[in-house]
């Protein structure tokens, strides 16, 4: 039996973490006409649900994703999804990567889906929008999102994954957001077998897939990440494993790759080393972001830009065929999602202040209430 009421975190507000309150008497939500309501078996956290938060993609913030930011937030208070140019409102139950059971289906839904394990698409679309990036809202942010025992998403957002996969739920939340992109980004790029593929951030939960969706198309990769993680990125199938403190960055990665040049360039961090990325590039080569951990405001010397015959490209809303095509490789092994640790729903905020230490490879999860997946 479905029940009325359920243990949801409501944001309240841009800022610190105190604006993350659990609530348990939040209303079940019901699906509306080609709608699925899900129980939340898992929960993936993420970059997003803290800048969302904290108000970091207002342009005034010219700062990386900073723990102290994340922790206090930036100072913001209102127009805090900057050139996304969202309808967030507050309260929102935030969470993009949902994973879960249909527990309800709304009119024109078929009742024999009920039950069905499904992995949730975060981007929330006007059928009649073929493109498909004008009309897209974000689960967590214009939508409720999977930090609550319930949710509710569009039928074709809910994506059939079998029982019998011999993957947690907790490992699964990784795939929405992380994951996707990840899956993305390199779908965007075009990249593929006999790319010479760079990677920043590589110990992240987006990084992680990039290594491993890499490695899995055919690429040679190259991973950027701290001293202390290297041996776990290696791990996952990166040829070279790179120091980001070891000084000269170039010079590093010329002598690895013994003098060859990059030919695609994946980088959730941004900040000082943009430059040293792009010279980096053969030419020809493509430079594909998602993220700014390291700060949003770089230098890009046009001349480097058009000598070289670059190409850059930006990456937040899904092609539609990203997370089919994601969850495919997931299915026939060729990539392995996983959550490094989960934490209940109502400690929210004691897993977020891990998050932003930044001391984990991969992804945290959390449960709601009552799950053990």
């Amino acid at each position: 039996m479905i029940p009325r009421t359920m243990t949801a975190v409501h944001l309240t507000g841009h800022g610190g973490l105190e604006k993350l309150v659990v609530r348990h008497d939040a209303p079940v939500p019901t699906p509306g006409e080609r709608q699925v309501l899900v129980r939340v078996s898992a929960a993936g956290m993420n970059n997003t649900d803290i800048n969302t938060r904290t108000g970091w993609y207002n342009q005034s913030v010219s700062s990386g994703t900073t723990a102290e930011g994340g922790q206090r937030g930036f100072g913001v208070s209102e127009k805090g999804m900057g050139d996304w140019e969202g309808r967030l409102a507050f309260p929102r139950i935030q969470g993009a990567d949902a994973v879960g059971y249909i527990a309800a289906v709304g009119e024109g839904v078929g009742v024999e889906r009920i039950g069905e394990r499904v992995v949730c698409d975060p981007y929330i679309r006007d059928p009649n929008d073929i493109e498909g990036f004008a009309s897209a809202g974000f689960l967590g942010s214009e939508y409720d999102g999977a930090f609550a025992q319930y949710t509710v998403v569009p039928a074709v957002n809910a994506l059939t994954v079998p029982k019998d996969l011999p993957l947690s739920d907790a490992a699964l939340a990784t795939l929405p957001c992380s994951g996707g992109t990840a899956m993305n980004m390199l779908m965007l790029a075009n990249a593929g077998a006999g790319d010479l593929a760079l990677v920043t951030g590589a110990s992240g939960g987006v990084g992680t897939f990039l290594v491993q969706i890499l490695e899995a198309l055919g690429a040679e990769v190259l991973a950027i990440v701290a001293k202390s993680k290297m041996e776990a990125v290696a791990r996952l199938g990166a040829r070279h494993v790179i120091d980001r403190d070891g000084g000269d960055l170039v010079a590093r990665v010329l002598t690895v790759t013994g003098g060859r040049r990059i030919s695609l360039v994946a980088d959730v961090v941004g900040g000082s080393q943009f430059s040293d990325l792009l010279k980096l590039l053969r030419r020809g080569g493509r430079y594909v972001t998602a993220g700014a951990i390291g700060g949003p405001k770089v230098e890009l010397d046009l001349r480097t830009l058009y000598l070289k015959n670059l190409t850059l490209f930006g990456s937040a809303v899904y092609l539609r065929e990203t997370l089919p095509r994601l969850i495919d490789l997931v299915k026939r092994g060729r990539i392995t999602p996983f959550s490094t640790k989960t934490w209940p729903l109502s400690d929210i905020r004691a897993a977020q202040s891990e998050f932003l230490e930044k001391k984990h490879v991969g992804s945290l999860v959390l449960l709601p209430p009552g799950e053990t997946h």
